[in-house]
């Protein structure tokens, strides 16, 4: 079998990290010590176990990242990072520093900056270990840009007041990194950044972007900005999938992540990667099928040209045995098409945070949309469908409900030249081709699941038995959630056309939605007696189940957001 450890020869990249977002100590344990066989050299602590610095104060928060800050030093990892966004909320600040306009903070005030300084002293003294920070300014409680100055003419002062505060501190007082997390989703807000940047007066500080524009949708470009900015920068991944599934269901895509890597290391200014390793609670990466993702940037940044299918080769010959090879192989390659085709709807995402929720789910239809980053905006949908499309005249317009179509509508905020521009109607436009499309793609996913769980049993005799019920497990919840996916998505948009009156119902449709709210209770009633514990995150794969029963319940009993037409067959 091949070694996990192989070194190669590739880039000099001198940030390796992993970020662990769940307080679960022991994932975060594993995650940790599993950590030197992959190179990292940098663990950041996120989300459940640290957002702000200011929840060191609380003992149990300062305890925990004590604790793994230590095991990670002892397991070899440099650089221990804790996340941090500033300014928070309002009333954090002694009240006799808002004393600017509408409460605001004056940031003309001295005694400000002094304090806030010193509460920062305070609050990194309570975590003496810990190397570093990971600083979100922008997007925060409350917002820099909105606090009073005379002196700080521009948004990008103001902003670049905090990072230097907060620098003077963790980096010239306590000889620690900061580095900032930015997001930058249109020229704009890119020109914002830059602003900032040219006032900050650390060259020391580094910045961490996301590998796509906005949140991580498999269908969004790659970041445009990341490289651009002449300042060191990590590109963040997100391997625990919190879109696409959380590593409750099959992630196993080298060729996804190999290709957004193989990208970023190619282009200027960027050093080095972090990926998540969880999405909460008791999700992880590490110890699962889809750890072949933290391995593929491994891999790709010894060697950025090795070949994807080896990846595959070397991770599960080595971890399950070469025996297994060729259908594990098969399986695993199966799996973001499966996602891509269930969870997706004609190339944008519609998965709240990987849960089944079409509606009342507005982001989907707006924020989400993975055109607002194109342009043109148009894709391809293979899938069965093998057709191009305009995300918003073609996709949004017919699958979103018409109150999400409207000048009153979030879409109005999100992307208001989508409306400006008439690539949207605000009335229900959900007809039998569009039905079509989303059924075809639908099944698709569904065949495709099946075969990967095929594949999975073709290897049960070359498999240890925990190796093989783990897999198992994991392509049989993919399974039924594409099965699930199926089965709603043809009884709720078949259902839209239903409720639009009897000229829209073409024949067979009635028999349509019946057969999938059968499929519905089929579904469900298998999900809720599979045997044994499932991973859960932000998503509870589970509580999938109850969602379909309520939009049954909907379709039978009158949607109100339809007239409260009843679905009668």
């Amino acid at each position: 079998m091949l070694a996990l450890s192989f070194k190669g020869i590739g880039r000099d990249l001198p940030v390796q990290g992993w970020i662990i977002l769940s307080d679960n100590m022991d994932n975060a344990t594993m995650t940790i010590e599993a950590a030197k066989k992959y190179g990292v050299n940098q663990i950041q602590l996120s989300h459940q176990i640290i957002h702000d610095l200011k929840e060191v104060k609380e003992v149990e928060t300062r305890e925990q990242v004590n604790i793994l800050t230590d095991l990670a030093h002892k397991n070899g990892i440099e650089e221990v990072l804790v996340w941090d966004h500033s300014f928070y909320d309002l009333e954090y600040y002694p009240s006799r520093f808002r004393n600017g306009p509408g409460g605001t903070i004056d940031l003309d005030n001295p005694s400000f900056w002094e304090w806030f300084k010193q509460d920062y002293r305070n609050m990194l003294d309570l975590i003496p270990a810990v190397d570093g920070l990971v600083l979100t300014f922008i997007e925060t409680g409350a917002y820099a840009e909105k606090q009073h100055s005379d002196i700080l003419k521009t948004n990008q002062e103001k902003l670049a007041a905090v990072v230097n505060a907060i620098a003077a501190v963790a980096i010239e007082e306590r000889g620690k990194k900061l580095y900032i997390r930015t997001f930058a989703y249109s020229d704009k807000e890119y020109a914002n950044i830059t602003g900032c940047l040219e006032h900050i007066k650390s060259d020391e500080i580094i910045l961490m972007m996301k590998e796509v524009p906005h949140d991580f949708f498999l269908t969004h470009p790659n970041d445009p900005f990341v490289g651009k900015i002449n300042r060191p920068t990590i590109v963040e991944f997100d391997t625990g999938n919190e879109y696409n599934g959380q590593g409750i269901i099959a992630n196993t895509w080298p060729n996804y992540v190999g290709r957004r890597w193989s990208d970023f290391m190619n282009r200027p200014n960027v050093v080095g990667y972090v990926a998540r390793t969880d999405r909460y609670g008791t999700t992880k990466v590490v110890g699962t099928p889809n750890e072949i993702l933290l391995y593929t940037l491994k891999r790709l940044s010894e060697y950025p040209e090795l070949d994807i299918d080896l990846i595959y080769d070397e991770y599960i010959s080595s971890r399950y045995g070469e025996k297994a090879l060729i259908p594990l192989k098969n399986a695993f390659k199966k799996a973001y098409d499966i996602v891509l085709s269930s969870m997706y709807i004609l190339g944008t995402n519609a998965a709240k945070h990987s849960a089944l929720d079409y509606e009342p789910y507005n982001s989907s239809y707006d924020r989400h949309v993975s055109g607002r980053w194109m342009d043109p905006p148009v894709v391809f949908v293979e899938h069965g469908v093998d057709k191009e499309f305009h995300y918003w005249k073609d996709v949004i317009n017919h699958i979103a409900p018409a109150r999400f179509k409207t000048k009153n509508s979030p879409l109005n905020e999100e992307a208001r030249y989508v409306i400006d521009s008439c690539w949207v109607n605000p009335q229900e436009l959900m007809d039998s081709l569009y039905l079509h499309y989303i059924v075809t793609e639908k099944q698709y996913g569904v065949d495709l699941a099946e075969k990967a769980l095929s594949e999975i049993e073709q290897a049960k005799g070359a498999l240890c038995s925990k190796d093989y019920e783990e897999l198992f497990r994991l392509f049989k919840r993919t399974l039924l959630k594409a099965q699930l996916h199926e089965a709603v998505s043809t009884a709720y948009f078949g259902y839209r056309i239903y409720a639009r009156g009897k000229s829209f119902r073409y024949k067979g449709l009635e028999e349509q939605i019946g057969s999938a709210l059968k499929r519905i209770d089929i579904i469900v009633d298998e999900m809720k007696n599979m045997p044994g514990e499932h991973p859960s995150g932000q998503w509870d794969w589970l509580e999938d189940a109850e969602t379909a029963l309520s939009y049954k319940k909907k379709i039978l009993s009158g949607w109100k957001e339809y007239d409260n037409v009843r679905f009668i067959q």
